[in-house]
């Protein structure tokens, strides 16, 4: 019996309904806004805050949680660096759907390794693919800790922690950056914005 990796026995099905007619029901293109950072460096605060501030807007978004994900998605993979590929690899191909169905998909993951990044970004066509860089120093993040899981880290308790025990590869060309305002931290008010703003900008909030 061939494996799922060796199939070649499968053909791609077109519908009538394509992504151009979900775009015009909805008045918005679909794409995917991709929020990466450390733990701790708000990107579930930035998401929601983002889908809500849509949702006033009469725009159809959907948030893909990095953590809500490994409760049903993910919940066979651990966090070696195979794992955390093929977590990354998976929250791509269903951003890339909700994207082809003509949502703003809102996908909010540390998703450390550049490389997995960019293959994601590589999944989609005509630049939908919207990454925002919390670039928030650790020592904010560590100090937040909402988790505890710095703390755990710290004492040996959890082995291959971004930030700490493993790699966090900043995106060099990122299309959007959160950072310190003179030392402190924007208000979701104003990161919502600035993400909204680039989303009203390149046209994605009507068809």
């Amino acid at each position: 019996m061939a494996s799922l990796h060796n199939s070649t026995n499968i053909f791609w099905h077109e519908c009538p309904v394509g992504k151009v007619e979900r775009q015009k029901l909805l008045d918005q293109k679909g794409c995917v806004v991709w929020i990466t950072g450390l733990s701790g460096s708000g990107k579930s605060t930035l998401a929601c805050s983002l889908s809500r501030e849509l949702h006033s807007k009469g725009k159809l978004s959907y948030v893909l949680d990095g953590d809500n994900l490994r409760h049903g998605l993910n919940k066979d993979l651990g966090f070696k660096p195979e794992d955390r590929t093929e977590n990354i690899r998976r929250v791509g191909e269903v951003a890339k759907l909700f994207a082809d169905a003509g949502l703003i998909c809102i996908a909010s993951l540390i998703s450390p390794y550049r490389k997995d990044r960019d293959a994601c970004r590589a999944m989609l066509p005509d630049l939908n693919f919207i990454e925002v860089f919390m670039n928030m120093p650790l020592e904010l993040c560590e100090s937040r800790d909402a988790k505890g899981l710095y703390k755990l880290a710290r004492a040996g308790k959890i082995k291959g922690f971004t930030g700490i025990d493993d790699p966090y590869e900043e995106p060099p060309n990122c299309e959007i950056e959160i950072q310190l305002k003179n030392g402190v931290c924007p208000a979701p008010g104003a990161m919502t914005d600035q993400v909204v703003s680039f989303l009203d900008v390149k046209g994605f909030l009507q068809y």
